[in-house]
């Protein structure tokens, strides 16, 4: 299965106004979460099922993903999320998102190339290392991690995304809505659309297109800023563009 869509994808106006042709309708194809076991992967699933969207959760353990995809289930009646290994979700998903650690990242999608041929993989990995001065950059042979995964998976349509929201809110059901945009950033600007309302499906949330995959880079180091002003601040900090 592949993602189709039928107008130019969204953009945002001024104001937060959306300006866009039709765009694909998400509740019609499957959003599966690779690494979906973690407490990112949760907790956009959480918020995805509750906007009525189709989820499989991936992992390498099948048993662990079936479990939270059934808790998952349990927290949000009605809607569709099941579980399994890595491959079998890759093979049921239209959109594959990557919620992996960094350190993972490689060997994750190295022997997916193939099962996730022609589809949208969205990728929310932050090369971050850690050191007795706080947070810091990882350098990336290719670039960004995004670029690594467009090397590892050309024959897919690769989106860097989601960097920036907090775990801890997402899976929080006390929060109705984040206040937080996320920056999409990609070569195929169906692909950036689609993930765009992917990001608006999260109430409170706006997908702005950020520009090409060879600028992810800075953004998935600015997640070492927002680690350090969590910290500092006490606080679950994310991004909110002006102006828009």
């Amino acid at each position: 299965m592949t993602a189709e869509v039928t107008g130019p994808g969204p953009v945002a106006g001024r104001n937060g106004a959306a300006e866009h042709g039709p765009v694909v309708d998400l509740r019609t194809l499957t959003v599966g979460l690779l690494g979906g076991t973690g407490e990112q992967g949760r907790g956009l699933a959480r918020r995805w099922a509750a906007a009525g969207l189709r989820l499989r959760i991936g992992s390498r353990d099948a048993g662990r993903a079936r479990l939270v995809a059934a808790e998952l289930s349990a927290g949000v009646p009605g809607s569709d999320c099941t579980g399994g290994d890595t491959g079998s979700v890759c093979d049921e998903s239209d959109i594959a998102v990557v919620v992996v650690p960094y350190a993972g990242h490689a060997d994750l999608l190295r022997p997916l190339r193939g099962r996730l041929a022609g589809k949208i993989v969205v990728d929310c990995a932050n090369p971050i290392g850690f050191d007795d001065h706080g947070p810091y950059r990882l350098p990336v042979a290719d670039g960004s991690a995004a670029e690594q995964a467009a090397a590892l998976l050309p024959d897919s349509r690769v989106v860097a995304a989601f960097h920036h929201l907090s775990a801890v809110l997402l899976a929080d059901p006390d929060i109705p809505q984040l206040d937080c945009d996320v920056l999409v950033l990609g070569d195929d600007r169906a692909a950036v659309g689609v993930v765009q309302e992917l990001a608006g499906a999260i109430p409170g949330v706006r997908g702005v297109h950020a520009g090409r995959l060879r600028n992810a880079g800075q953004v998935e180091a600015l997640t070492a800023n927002l680690i350090a002003v969590n910290r500092r601040y006490r606080a679950h900090a994310g991004i909110r563009l002006t102006d828009v």
